[in-house]
């Protein structure tokens, strides 16, 4: 008996015919709540994603109705955050072997090693997905990607018939994708997200945090005037004759030509309370699998089965991304590592406001369960594709970063 069963007691297992029926109808949605705290214990400060400064702080922090009261929130790890994260565990599961289904990427290796350190860059990490400007501006079999055949199915998909994206790239139905770069521009196609998760800390209070070094040279402030050289990697100079050269005058090293612009000098205490970290009562991550949103997805020429069949596939990408994120852990940025307080819940939330129903699924199952379910779907001739989808960054993409790269090499510390 594993330790939720223990602790729920009634908890069953997910199992593919369970989801099969919740896709189908059972159910409107996966609901999962985990509550989380810091790793240094309760009332440890954790430090969440920085914005614009407002109201003296830089983090999003708001009022919800949490039950009965008033609870001041912060934003620890937003939507787009969590589905980055998400997609980076199916990306693990799938290199791992354990995951199978269709991941598209483009190989920035070359014969010179040139772009080596970019590697492959797959749907999974691009910012907008199979519609990626990435994705456009490679080429398929040596044709460039939106005039293969794939390219243009992928960019005639919508909604009501969304057969060559589940096809192709079936995680994009999951986490959405907005078709803004194709040649239709801002009428591309939209996917919702069918996945939504984040985290949130509750009961916020605003930290402050402190900052000096002491500079084992002793280099005073005002020793000299530092110069940017003008050999960038030499970086600075006190010879004006060896200085950069801007608009007839030499170039001081940042705002003001002080040592510690160059990292040399004392930098004096300091106390920082527009980012200093906040302290909470505890963090909550809340992620939701629509199966309503699913349930609007239509593939032309199948029948209802069939249909049934590939939303479920779809449904199993996100039981199976939940589960093998929770094991990749929530360690979301310096200083800002949580801890789950019990093992992944995963609720079947109804149409009628009835109780949830709870079950549990573990790493093996989850994979089992996206077997299943692509096999179901790929037995009614609505499979996706099991060959690899490998893509060449095309001529001109190529041109374009290796410029770029230039522009970076010649630019100075500062500018």
């Amino acid at each position: 008996m594993t330790q939720l069963m223990q602790e729920e007691g009634h908890v069953s297992l997910l199992t593919y015919e369970k989801l099969r029926d919740a896709v189908a109808g059972g159910a409107v949605a996966l609901r999962s709540r985990t509550e989380l705290q810091p790793a240094d214990g309760p009332g440890g400060k954790v430090f969440p994603p920085t914005y614009a400064v407002n109201a003296g702080h830089k983090y999003a922090v708001e009022t919800r109705q949490i039950g009965d009261r008033e609870v001041q929130t912060v934003l620890l790890d937003s939507v787009a955050s969590q589905a980055n994260r998400a997609e980076l565990a199916l990306l693990e599961g799938w290199e791992a072997g354990e995951l199978k289904f269709p991941v598209p990427y483009v190989d920035f290796s070359t014969e010179n090693g040139e772009f080596n350190d970019v590697g492959r860059l797959t749907v999974l990490e691009a910012p907008h997905r199979l519609a990626d400007a990435i994705f456009r501006d490679s080429l398929l079999d040596g044709t460039l990607f939106r005039l293969s055949e794939v390219g243009r199915a992928i960019t005639d998909a919508q909604p009501r018939n969304a057969t060559a994206l589940f096809r192709y790239a079936p995680t994009a139905l999951l986490f959405g994708q907005w078709d803004s770069t194709g040649p239709k521009g801002g009428l591309g196609s939209k996917f919702q997200r069918a996945y939504v998760s984040e985290i949130v800390g509750h009961d916020v209070r605003i930290g402050r945090k402190v900052g000096s070094r002491l500079d084992p040279l002793q280099i005073e402030r005002e020793a000299a005037v530092v110069y940017e050289h003008q050999d960038s990697e030499q970086h600075w100079t006190l010879d004006k004759a060896e200085a950069a050269v801007e608009k007839s005058k030499p170039r001081v090293a940042g705002a003001d030509g002080k040592p510690s612009q160059i990292n040399h000098g004392n930098i004096a205490p300091s106390i920082d309370a527009v980012s200093g970290g906040v302290t909470i009562s505890a963090a909550v991550q809340t992620t939701v699998i629509s199966l309503a949103a699913l349930r609007r997805l239509r593939f032309a020429g199948y029948s209802r089965e069939a249909e049934a069949a590939a939303r479920t596939a779809v449904a199993a990408l996100g039981v199976a991304a939940l589960v093998l994120q929770h094991e990749m852990d929530h360690d979301l940025r310096s200083r800002c590592l949580l801890i789950p307080q019990h093992l992944p819940r995963i609720e079947l939330v109804g149409r009628d406001g009835a109780a949830p129903k709870s079950v549990e699924v573990d790493r093996d199952a989850a994979a089992q369960i996206l077997a299943q379910s692509a096999q179901a779907s790929a037995d009614l001739d609505l499979g996706w594709e099991t060959a690899e989808i490998k893509l060449q960054p095309a001529p001109k993409l190529l041109e374009l970063l290796r410029r770029s790269r230039e522009v970076s090499a010649r630019e100075t510390p500062g500018e």
